[in-house]
């Protein structure tokens, strides 16, 4: 099931978005907005939820969530942009990465 997380993710929510791939979740971030949904098979199916939901496209990237881990992975094909200078399935920028990472943790990170 796909959720759509404005504040601190509860355990029950990140539990139902586990249950898709069991060890981690696909998550679309938002990064103007700061939230991200999760959940999915895959990343676009989060990012067409997000854009339902009044995000634009162009604030929206893909990455991975293992909370056992708490590590990030910054690659899903949603990501390939050359208009957003990013030519790869991976998050190239460091200061993108920095701000998913924030969002991530806030949202699903261990408090």
């Amino acid at each position: 099931m796909i959720l759509i997380i404005r504040s601190h993710a509860t355990a029950e929510e990140v539990v139902e978005m586990l249950k898709q791939w069991g060890v981690f979740i696909k998550v679309v971030v938002d990064i103007e907005r700061e939230i991200l949904a999760g959940g999915s098979e895959k990343h676009y199916e989060c990012e067409q939820e997000l854009l339902k939901d009044g995000s634009r496209q162009r604030d929206l990237w893909g990455a991975d969530w293992t909370p056992y881990t708490q590590t990030i992975v910054f690659e899903s094909i949603i990501n390939i942009r050359p208009s957003q200078n990013n030519r790869t399935m991976v998050v190239e920028s460091p200061e993108l990465r920095e701000k998913i990472s924030q969002i991530i943790v806030s949202l699903l990170g261990e408090k």
